[in-house]
């Protein structure tokens, strides 16, 4: 008898993907086998996220396809996982008539038994979050990776409770994996050839196994592989410390970027917002980044038309952005989510085509920060990982350096996960382009 095939299609966060990888490796070890065309499937698993609105759109609009799917093909499974899984549980068996299985994200362990009872025909629900579940015990599948850079999650849920955010609900509260688990998780990494690793989280600075915190993690990751290159992500604002700036000066292997969200440049849209902080703080830990990592790469996560943001709220947002010249950002408009503190206490008043025009008035403005910053670039000599070959130009090869910008460069011998000097020698808003040296 042949091994069942499994299809995943993963939607959202990094977090996203590295659970896909966790799922891959449980299904695997139940005899499950992957399969790059949908139509060879025996299992269809879709790991959603709920974050935006239009992430849940996208998967219903996919759940109709696989639902005309199994119409044709009998014994088909269909299964919802992750963060649309469980905000909606049974909700999403009533809703969509494709869906056999919905499982939350701390549930993936029961994933084979759930899927073995939904082959009789009766669709099966499992959303309970969990206080302790880290999954660090298993050693995911890199099933889409590129063999040089891997997301290693060092801990799962989130308790900042943002006024906007489902993620709390849907993830449950923080949890932070053993250390010596994610060191041996890096270490086959190692041995597999890879030379990038990402440790991710909702608030990488809140992590803390027994008293253990972020930037004795990241010194310790640092120190037992000196010959890759370790990122991470995200940080919040409230949280990032000295200590962590400090520990990524001290360490030349840890890479000059970081992730840091402002959402908005209004000191009363933050409040409203319930992150924790004031612009004044926000800019006081962008003047610490400048100082104690000169050098270092900022990006961040802007969203305009939050609930009752005036006209002067937004021009707060626009100035910050010229103040902190990101390299680059992730750009939103305010989208309600059922359940959320903002959804249960604030008015989603700003008009739809209000929010549309300061979005592009960001993404438009931010567009000439990126060129402009870029801009600084050339000249300068940058080690750069070696990705693969270009989209654009099959002559040319791509990677990043350590501030996560993407450089290419024309060269006659593919280089991939390869360490390589590259002189800048000109930009876009989006790329450095040089010369290998």
């Amino acid at each position: 008898m042949s091994a069942k095939k499994l299809y995943i299609e993963t939607y959202g966060c990094q977090m996203n993907v590295a659970d896909s990888e966790l799922i891959v490796s449980l299904m695997a070890a139940d005899g499950y086998v992957l399969c790059e065309d949908v139509k060879e499937a025996d299992v269809i698993l879709v790991n959603t996220c709920s974050i935006r609105e239009n992430a849940e759109q996208r998967v219903r609009g996919r759940l109709k396809l696989f639902g005309s799917m199994k119409r044709k093909k009998n014994g088909l499974l269909v299964g919802v996982v992750g963060c649309m899984a469980q905000r909606l549980k049974e909700e999403l068996i009533l809703q969509e008539k494709s869906v056999d299985v919905v499982v939350g994200p701390d549930q993936y362990r029961l994933l084979p038994e759930l899927i073995r009872h939904a082959e009789s025909g009766n669709p099966v629900v499992q959303a309970i979050l969990s206080g302790d579940e880290t999954y660090d015990d298993i050693e995911p599948v890199r099933y889409d990776s590129n063999g040089i850079s891997a997301f290693i999650s060092i801990m799962r849920g989130c308790q900042n409770m943002c006024s906007y955010c489902i993620v709390p609900y849907v993830r449950g509260g923080e949890r932070s994996r053993n250390p010596e688990t994610i060191y041996s998780e890096i270490s086959a990494l190692k041995e597999n050839g890879y030379k990038e690793i990402t440790l991710i989280g909702q608030n990488v600075d809140s992590y803390n196994y027994n008293g253990f915190r972020f930037h004795e993690l990241i010194a310790g990751t640092a120190r037992r592989f000196p010959e890759m290159w370790i990122r991470f992500s995200t940080n919040h604002p409230k949280d990032l410390s000295d200590e962590l700036l400090k520990t990524m000066a001290a360490f030349p292997n840890i890479c000059r970027s970081i992730h840091l969200p402002v959402q908005s440049g209004s000191t009363t849209v933050l409040k409203r917002m319930k992150r924790g902080y004031t612009r004044e703080w926000y800019l006081g830990r962008i003047e610490a980044i400048r100082r104690l990592l000169p050098g270092c790469s900022v990006s961040t996560d802007v969203m305009t038309g939050f609930c009752g943001e005036t006209e002067e709220e937004h021009q707060e947002t626009l100035s910050l952005l010229e103040t902190v010249s990101y390299d680059f950002a992730f750009m939103f408009k305010y989208s309600q989510r059922p359940g959320t503190w903002a959804a249960r206490h604030l008015q989603d008043d700003v008009p739809e085509e209000v929010k549309i025009r300061r979005l592009n008035e960001i993404i438009e403005l931010q567009g000439k920060i990126s060129g402009r910053v870029k801009k600084l670039d050339i000249g300068q000599i940058y080690d750069v990982l070696v990705e693969g070959v270009s989209k654009k130009n099959a002559n040319e090869f791509f990677g990043r350096n350590q501030q996560n910008k993407v450089v290419v460069f024309p060269d006659s011998e593919l280089r991939k996960g390869e360490f390589v000097k590259v002189k800048i020698t000109g930009s876009t808003p989006a790329t450095l382009k040089g010369t290998l040296l």
